[in-house]
């Protein structure tokens, strides 16, 4: 455990405990960082409890990440090295390797649905550990992030202590490949469902992105009273449009001081040379932003965009910034570029959200192929900075962003709509600029921190004070 505080809150602030299993490599971590950041401001003093990994560098170090904040970390750096990390920490204190919604062969985090029940009650027992630690008996609201062994924890430990959970689309996944016949590996798969389901129904109420609320009814079977849909936020001081001399930003991070990665390498491996910048000197940038997995639909993406420069008018180029370092599942890009023969194609490595906005500013374009998203984060960032989408169809972008407004929604895994949508907003300078001016607009009136941190305060009030009766409607929080 580790902690890093700043101040103490006011005598008359209520306490929230924010806690996340896993360690920070996702929009969960995002999200629990600007929520912490902002409730201060609406009366509520926030401790987080999150996972923790220094073995992997800063931006997966809990105390590092979330630092200015009130922090324990739940560290796994021991776990990872040992020979069985799920199993580590039995009879000495330490603590197990997390599990993961996501079945990546190989990684030390294996799927929750394999995990027998012996694995589970050790979970269960180190993060009950972690909760008492951190306060969560004194708290007056415990907000839970996704739906885990910390939700069981906190029911053994501090059951009068009200919950918000808050789903964040990754566990949705799991359940729904569970729905339609788990692989064969998954032998415990049965037995996580319904615990979910369980949990779920324990919590006082369930944030939800509001492009998802049917999705969480059908699947976690709760009443729809339970879920209220709030939308992730964005730092829109932070996030802004601004000048910035492009062509020296991608030279720094592309050829000076590279961080793209190749199977098995570390970052920078993958480097480029001062000719194959000759797309930004007064080309269109096309950036994704987001890890290397199977739901981001990266070949899909790359597919439609070599198949799109054959009708692109000016040229072009497609950052993929993003990528955990040692992360990916499928086809690695590199290999995808090389497959596809795709060029002026760069990888830009995994940077900070705090280093995102000069790389962001610096483009024309987000691109986000997948069409399994729960929310976007990515899209409300680089629309925060003036970039029109270019969006698959998916539970999160049809909220976003408006098609013909403030970017191009094209239907999910379709190559051909995606690759129309990727020449229209290279080729269509006049277009491109007008959904600009759009989607930065549409993130102002709908997703800046103050407006969610209000919304959620609002709820962690009510939750707090109100009789814990089943079925009591909640207050309304719904997006404008």
């Amino acid at each position: 455990m580790g902690a890093a505080i700043d101040g103490m809150p006011a005598p008359d602030t209520r306490r929230a405990l924010s806690s996340l299993m896993f360690f920070p490599r996702g929009g969960s971590a995002h999200a629990a960082r600007g929520l912490a950041r902002e409730l201060p401001r609406h009366g509520w003093s926030v401790r987080l409890l999150s996972g923790s990994r220094r073995d992997l560098g800063p931006e997966a170090d809990a105390l590092t990440f979330y630092r200015g904040l009130e922090v324990r970390a739940v560290d796994y750096t021991e776990a990872v090295s040992s020979e069985r990390p799920l199993e580590h920490g039995d009879g000495d204190g330490g603590v197990p390797m997390h599990p993961s919604y996501e079945d990546r062969p190989g990684a030390p985090d294996k799927v929750f649905a394999t995990l027998d029940q012996r694995a589970f009650e050790r979970q269960v027992r180190a993060w009950g550990t972690a909760l008492e630690s951190a306060g969560a008996r004194s708290c007056d609201v415990l907000h839970l992030h996704h739906l885990t062994p910390i939700n069981e924890a906190a029911a053994r430990l501090a059951s009068s202590v009200p919950v918000v959970g808050q789903l964040h689309g990754t566990e949705l996944l799991m359940l729904e490949r569970i729905a339609v016949g788990p692989p064969r590996s998954w032998t415990h798969a049965g037995e996580w469902a319904e615990r979910m389901r369980q949990w779920a129904h324990r919590c006082e109420a369930l944030l939800v992105s509001p492009g998802g609320l049917e999705r969480a009814v059908g699947l976690l079977g709760v009443e729809r009273e339970s879920l209220v849909p709030v939308a992730n936020g964005v730092d829109t001081d932070r996030f802004q449009p601004r000048r910035i001399d492009r062509l020296a930003h991608w030279r720094r991070h592309l050829v000076e001081s590279p961080r793209g990665w190749a199977p098995g390498q570390r970052p920078g491996s993958v480097a480029y040379e001062e000719r194959d910048l000759a797309p930004f000197n007064s080309g269109v940038v096309l950036v994704y932003l987001g890890r290397f997995t199977e739901v981001k639909r990266l070949p899909l993406l790359l597919r439609a965009y070599s198949r799109a420069q054959e009708e692109f008018t000016s040229p072009a180029a497609l950052v993929l910034l993003g990528g955990y370092p040692g992360e990916w599942e499928g086809k690695h890009p590199v290999q995808l570029v090389a497959e596809t023969g795709a060029r002026n194609v760069f990888l830009a490595g995994w940077h900070d959200q705090s280093e995102l906005p000069p790389f962001l500013a610096a483009s024309d374009v987000i691109v986000l192929p997948s069409g399994q998203e729960q929310f976007g984060q990515a899209l409300i960032e680089g629309m925060a900075c003036g970039l029109p989408a270019i969006a698959a169809r998916s539970f999160g972008a049809q909220t976003i962003v408006e098609d013909g407004r403030s970017g191009w929604v094209v239907p999910a895994d379709d190559e051909g709509a995606l690759s129309g949508a990727l020449v229209e907003g290279v080729n269509d300078d006049v277009e491109r600029r007008r959904r600009s001016i759009q989607a930065r607009d549409a993130v102002l009136r709908r997703y800046s921190w103050h407006r969610i941190g209000a919304r959620v305060a609002a709820l962690f009030e009510a939750v707090a004070d109100a009789p814990r009766r089943e079925g009591e409607p909640l207050p309304e929080t719904a997006e404008d």
